[in-house]
Parts: C-alpha cells; sequence; structure tokens
C-alpha cells in the first residue's frame, strides 16, 4: 500500500497518514526519534526512496525518523492488513513444514488435487488471494493440526 498523504499535527501529537482514501492516524510516542514539547516536528513528507510505501519527520533538532506503512496499519489494526498478515504467517509455517515432510512435491500435489501452479502460488508468501482453508488443507496432507487460539489481549 502506497502513502498518498501525510501531515503532522503537533497539538494532537499525531500524523495523519492518507492510505487508499481512508485517513490513519500515528502517534507521536510510537516514533523512534520521538517529537517532544521541545523538538517539534517541523516536516513531513512521503518518501519516494521507500516507494511510497513510508514517511519521513524532521524535528526541529535537525533529526529525522521514518516510519513505515505497515507501522501505520498494524497500530491502526487495519482488518486487511491483519488479515494478510495472518496469511503470511500461516504461509511461512507452511513452507518451514513442507521443508521437514518427508514426502515429494508431486505426492502433495496430489493428494491436495491441484495443480503444480496453485501449489506454489499456495506457498508464496506475497501472494494475498489465497485462503486460510487452502493453507488449513496443506496443513492436514503435511500430517500436521493447526489449533486456533483465541485470547483477550494483554494490556500494557
Amino acid at each position: 500500500m502506497k502513502i498518498r498523504k501525510v501531515t503532522h499535527n503537533n497539538r494532537r501529537k499525531v500524523f495523519e497518514v492518507k492510505i487508499a482514501g481512508k485517513v490513519y492516524f500515528y502517534p507521536y510516542a510510537r516514533c523512534e526519534p520521538r517529537p517532544e514539547p521541545g523538538n517539534k516536528v517541523t516536516r513531513t513528507f512521503v518518501d519516494r526512496e521507500l516507494g511510497g510505501e513510508g514517511f519521513v519527520y524532521l524535528l526541529e533538532s535537525g533529526d529525522e525518523g521514518v516510519v513505515h506503512v505497515e507501522q501505520v496499519l498494524e497500530y491502526n489494526e487495519d482488518p486487511a492488513y491483519l488479515k494478510d498478515l495472518f496469511l503470511y504467517k500461516l504461509t511461512i509455517e507452511a513452507r518451514n513444514r513442507l521443508q521437514a515432510s518427508p514426502l515429494s512435491k508431486r505426492e502433495i500435489i496430489r493428494r491436495l488435487g491441484t495443480s503444480a501452479a496453485q501449489f506454489y502460488r499456495l506457498l508464496d508468501p506475497t501472494n494475498y488471494r489465497k485462503s486460510a482453508g487452502q493453507l488449513l488443507s496443506l496443513f492436514s496432507v503435511l500430517d500436521c493440526e493447526v489449533d486456533l487460539v483465541v485470547r483477550p489481549r494483554k494490556t500494557a
């Protein structure tokens, strides 16, 4: 995702980040170096060197910091981002289990009842068009049991 626009608000102590038509807030308290009352943000801009996926802020002291779009989405608990993160973690675990499996890739493909191309798309961590159900089928073929644990958040 690309950041379209970023502004700073020293009174509210937040950055206002526009991503895909939505405005997200990111507090100064989550930044490093942290803007302080005596060292305020003077300028913010979308960093083109990061492909528009991050922004830079400059402080009165001359220090600068960078915030990536993923930090903003994670802080705001964007549902689409959290879904993609969940699929990414499942995919990485599936790849690790595949390496440890004694089954050949051809046998796994046969047991899944899919094509080789679909199998490799399933293992691609950058492909977010797959479903958790497809990955659960793969874990089943790899002789793994998957438990989903839902618990209240830890408050800090």
